[in-house]
């Protein structure tokens, strides 16, 4: 198989739901020779591997191992991108069209930019094309009923991985503000919204759409860890009435 007929397409499988899979992310799943998933070492089913089997039959997945929750020792982290890396370029030149399910959205937070970077250096001339997904900040608004943005404000999206000063910076502004990965910093998240004023209005879920789904008020986090994956939504502050912000 040359390089040149090789495909490797993004999927973007949302938040669990497998109701929210696009009609183009589930056609790119079908049409893909093979379909990927990634896995942490564990070898766990992950929930971009639970949404695809909805879609595609298990011999057609494959799971590669990334070292999704490595943050402290760069080196096992890039070692097992490159491992990764190397087991998707296999099968690029075996198969040709290569499918990778990530959850939420490929251009969003996902392992597949690096696993993109690494495939254009180890199979030049590879065509890279994304297939873009529904955002867990867009299933907890409809799930929540919370308004993301009206008008003229601003919508902010921060990693809590990057420090709970970041997510406050970000409070202290005008406009909504969702936290991604805020689940093992839950007490530092709540004392930022209490501290900013933003507590009473702010919700959290995790494992959206999954039958372990829970969606709270911001008010009751009692400092307990959460799920890794949780996310945070909180309005930007609303007293003009309708249309105010426009």
């Amino acid at each position: 198989m040359s390089s040149n007929s090789s495909r490797l397409i993004g999927v973007g499988v949302g938040p669990g739901d497998p109701e929210l899979v696009t009609v183009k992310g589930v056609n790119a799943l079908r049409a893909a020779d093979v379909v990927v998933v990634p896995v942490m070492d564990t070898l766990e089913r992950g929930r971009a591997e639970a949404t695809v089997l909805h879609y595609v039959p298990a011999e057609k997945v494959v799971r590669v191992v990334f070292a999704l929750n490595e943050r402290s020792d760069r080196g096992r982290r890039e070692a097992a991108w490159d491992a990764a890396g190397e087991r998707v370029a296999q099968l690029l030149r075996e198969r040709g069209v290569v499918a990778f399910a990530t959850i939420g959205d490929p251009n969003v937070y996902s392992t597949f930019t690096y696993l993109a970077q690494t495939i254009a250096e180890l199979v030049p001339g590879t065509v890279v094309e994304t297939v873009p997904g529904i955002t867990a900040m867009q299933d907890l608004a409809a799930r929540s009923g919370a308004v993301l943005t009206e008008g003229t404000e601003p919508l902010t999206l921060v990693p809590v991985t990057a420090g709970a000063a970041v997510l406050k910076d970000a409070l202290s502004g005008p406009g909504t503000v969702v936290a991604y990965k805020f689940g093992r910093q839950a007490g530092e998240v709540a004392e930022a919204l209490r501290e900013t004023g933003r507590l009473d209005d702010a919700v959290w879920g995790s494992a959206l759409g999954l039958e372990s789904e829970s969606i709270r008020p911001a008010s009751q986090l009692d400092g307990e860890p959460l799920p890794y994956l949780s996310t945070l939504i909180a309005p930007a502050p609303r007293d003009g009435g309708r249309g105010g912000k426009l």
